[in-house]
């Protein structure tokens, strides 16, 4: 027999809890149980939306069928895979709860942490996002994500909490302001930390993945490095301008020598390998300049674009079902 919430479909439910999947069919069981065993005892309800980022396996069958068992759980299929960061997106737009959840799919982040993130709300704190004490990551991933997250701390303009990754609970408010973003290169953890008002960390160590198989590639992983760091920061920019004015600077001074041993001495300037190398130098400094500006440049021209952030395939459970 279904479970349903008796509450009626008008209620919100105290929390909704975002994840998308790709790819992800043999987690789709084992992930809404454990959801539902977390957040069942919680009262005041909930709702799971489980997002199909253009998958091509049965990962949205495998929801479809769950929620025959469980009419919490919601399903949406975008038309295409657009990304991890674009699928919670889908996701925030449908939440209902009073308080969200992001979370990945893969149980690297546990749901049995989502009711001592509920306790924090309760204390009168308006974001809670969970820092990772412990990652079961091959050492090369370790190293990577802590470089970068090392990095992104550095040089954004705004306090991006280290190691804090999607999975949070944030109140409605916070969610609501994370809507009007029309960002297209997303990075969901900063624009969290952009919106402010009062956040705390919760750690735990983070489990391995269910199936063992990561699914985010260094290459995707990378991306999403580029957008955290070009989206939050313009420190690219001012160390073009930097770079350029010392080798300007560099350039001046040496003009100045080679002008003073050629009217005050009599030493001849010789050699074209000297004049190679400064070539090659300041010719490189400007290609590293122009494809510094041509990232920001290249951003702005997929905003101006103004196409829709994804498309929707299907949406099962809001009301009607929703279809393209």
């Amino acid at each position: 027999m279904p479970v349903d919430d008796s509450r009626g479909s008008d209620e919100r439910p105290l929390v909704s809890v975002v994840v998308p999947l790709y790819n992800e069919e043999r987690v789709v069981p084992e992930l809404c149980r454990r959801i539902d065993a977390a957040l069942s005892a919680l009262g005041g309800g909930y709702e799971l939306i489980v997002v199909d980022d253009g998958s091509v396996d049965e990962t949205f069958a495998r929801v479809l069928d769950e929620r025959t068992r469980n009419t919490r759980i919601k399903a949406v299929a975008l038309s295409r895979n657009f990304g991890h960061q674009v699928a919670l997106s889908a996701g925030l737009d449908r939440a209902r709860g009073t308080m969200t959840v992001m979370m990945d799919g893969d149980l690297e982040d546990p749901p049995e942490l989502i009711p001592a993130m509920v306790a924090k709300v309760r204390e009168g704190w308006d974001v809670v996002y969970a820092v990772k004490r412990t990652r079961r990551d091959a050492l090369p991933r370790r190293i990577a994500f802590r470089a970068f997250h090392a990095l992104l701390r550095r040089v954004a303009e705004i306090d991006v909490p280290q190691g804090a990754g999607n999975f949070s609970l944030m109140t409605d408010r916070v969610v609501r302001v994370m809507r009007t973003m029309p960002e297209r290169a997303r990075y969901l953890s900063g624009l969290r930390a952009w919106v402010g008002y009062r956040q705390t960390a919760l750690e735990f160590d983070r489990d391995e993945r269910y199936d063992q198989r990561p699914r985010m590639r260094m290459r995707r992983l990378f991306g999403l490095a580029t957008d955290a760091i070009f989206g939050f920061s313009r420190v690219s920019l001012r160390l073009a301008v930097y770079v350029g004015t010392l080798v300007s600077l560099a350039s001046l001074a040496v003009g100045v020598w080679v002008l003073y041993e050629r009217l005050f001495t009599d030493n001849a300037i010789t050699g074209w390998a000297s004049t190679i190398v400064s070539i090659n130098f300041i010719g490189g400094t400007i290609l590293l300049t122009l494809g510094v500006i041509g990232e920001y440049v290249g951003r702005i021209y997929d905003e101006v674009k103004r196409r829709p952030l994804y498309v929707l395939r299907e949406a099962v459970g809001f009301g009607e079902a929703e279809k393209a």
